[in-house]
Formats: structure tokens, sequence, C-alpha cells
């Protein structure tokens, strides 16, 4: 006999107990204004659970004139426990406030149709632009607010650098080198990080930093740290954690110290950072205010908020461990 998962309906809750549908829509919908006895009002909960009854989203969206939905639209980079976190913490307040997150990464090239021509949110935040043609498909699908966010040239994601530059140079560092990451991915914002790390050197008046760019497995930590010895470089700006630890984990095996001749500092105080040996310098943002500027942008922009917020400026703290 063939099994089918047939939906079950407010019509069906409602001929089970001989009710009006009517009356049991307005019961599952909490409609305001009606005044239905308790009594009945509980027997067709009882009732909705008992034949496992679930609300129809579109049907329910439709009705509201949303779907209560946020999306956001997130650049094309490896997910690594800081954006972890932020998306965990965006994610919960919005749960809060009555609104599903739905983190979403369009890639160049990509195939099928975007994401929210299936999924109409109220809102899309995107951390980074939409091109004209996306921009227009989202318009199209009724999507009530588009916010972007550039990313890469924000003052959130080049602050880290700037600490890292200057907790070297107060430890007596005055040439320094930048660890680029490879990941065609990350160009833009390795891009961003580094004009930061730049203008930082210059407004201390020491030299430019001498670029490398480290991979963990085509030997080009190797090749940095020891061009890097030879032209005395005696600290290093590491794009992140990771690429901090390739460069530490480089310069111990060709017999370089760390953190003497060779400091390393990276960024994100990643979750392996103290129990990386020697522990890694790094530097964290704390995510409290980023996250509750991103979380109102987004209320604001669906009507719950009257007034947008104000941007926030990071919150850093230099993580003083032994590699530095």
């Amino acid at each position: 006999m063939p099994v089918t998962n047939k939906r079950v309906t407010a019509a069906d809750v409602a001929r089970s107990l001989g009710l009006s549908r009517a009356t049991v829509g307005f019961v599952l919908n909490n409609t305001p204004g009606q005044t239905i006895p308790e009594s009945t009002r509980k027997r067709v909960l009882d009732e909705a659970e008992r034949l496992g009854y679930r609300p129809n989203p579109a049907a329910q969206a439709l009705r509201r004139g949303s779907t209560r939905l946020v999306m956001l639209l997130l650049p094309d980079w490896p997910i690594e426990s800081s954006m972890a976190g932020f998306l965990d913490e965006v994610s919960y307040h919005l749960d809060q406030a009555g609104y599903t997150t739905i983190p979403y990464t369009r890639r160049t090239g990509d195939r099928v149709r975007p994401l929210w021509e299936r999924l109409h949110p109220d809102v899309i935040l995107g951390l980074g632009e939409l091109d004209a043609a996306e921009a227009r498909s989202a318009q199209d699908s009724g999507v009530r607010s588009v916010i972007t966010l550039p990313v890469a040239s924000s003052v959130a994601v080049v602050a880290g650098t700037v600490e890292q530059v200057r907790h070297l140079y107060s430890r007596g560092h005055r040439r320094l080198a930048f660890a680029q990451p490879v990941d065609e991915r990350l160009v833009e914002l390795g891009a961003a990080r580094l004009d930061a790390a730049q203008a930082t050197a210059a407004e201390l008046g020491i030299e430019p930093l001498r670029v490398r760019p480290v991979s963990g497995n085509d030997g080009s930590a190797r090749r940095a740290v020891e061009e890097w010895r030879d032209e005395g470089v005696t600290g290093v700006v590491a794009f992140n954690d990771f690429v901090a630890a390739l460069v530490v984990g480089a310069a111990v095996r060709v017999g370089i110290g760390v953190p003497a001749p060779l400091a390393v500092i990276g960024q994100d105080d990643s979750l392996f950072t103290e129990a990386f040996v020697p522990a890694l310098s790094t530097v964290r943002m704390e995510m409290g205010g980023l996250v509750r500027y991103v979380t109102e942008m987004a209320l604001h922009a669906a009507g719950e908020l009257v007034a947008p917020p104000e941007e926030v400026a990071p919150d850093l703290t230099v993580v003083r461990r032994e590699s530095t």
C-alpha cells in the first residue's frame, strides 16, 4: 500500500472536531479580537498536535505580508571560527526578535538561481555588494529591503591589522613583514589588510612591510621565513591565525626561533591559538557591538525599528602570547 505524506491542514483539524474552518483558523493563527472559549481553543490545539498539524509557511507569509526571514549574504570566504561565532550570535538575536536567519554564500559563476528567489526573505543584508543583475532579481522577488555593507573596505576588517603592526612596534620591532594568504577568495580582503599595515607603518615612521605569500602545501612558508631572516625582518604581521601558524611552523622547522629572532602575530583569536606551540599572539575582535549593529540594521530594514542604528567601531584586544 503506498505511503503518502499528505500535509495535515486546518481543514482536517476542523473536520475531525466538527468545527468551522474559520474557528479553527482563528485559534491556529492566534487571531486577535476573537471571543473563542478557552475550552474550544484547547480542543483545537490538542487535536492539531494529535494529527501532526504544522503551519504552512507560504500561507502564513501571504497572510502576514512577511516571511520573517533575514538573509545574510556572505562573501565567498572560508568560514572560520570568528565568522562562525558571528553568525551564531546574529542568528540568536534575530531569533529572539521573531526572525529566522539564512546565511547564504553567492559565488561568482553560480549556475543556479539565487536562493532569495525561492525563499523571498523580507531583508537581504549583504556583507559585500550585489551586482546589478542580483539587485534586480532581489527586487523582482519582492524582497522589501536590500542593505549592503562594503566589508573588504570597512574599518572592522582592517582595524585588527593596525593593532598587529602597533603591537610589534611596541615590542621594539622596526623591520616587519606581511604574510599574505594565497586563497583566491581572500585576495580583496588580503589587499585591504596589507594597505592598512603599510599605512600604519608609514605613520610610525618605519619602512614598508616586506610581503610574501604563504601557503601550507607548497613550501612558500619556508621560503618566506628564510628570505625574511636574510632581510633582517624581526616581526611578521600574519593575515590571520592560520597563516600565523604556518609561519611559526616553518620558522621552527628551519631553526629560526620564535619570538626571537622572529616574532609573529595573527588575527581572530581562533580556537587553536592558545594550544599551539608556541602559543600565538593575536588580535581578538569583541563581537558584541558588531552583532548588535548588524541585528539592528536588519530589524530596521524589516520595519521593526524606527531609527537606524549608529555604526559601531570594532572593540579590539591584543592577546599577548608566546609568539611575540
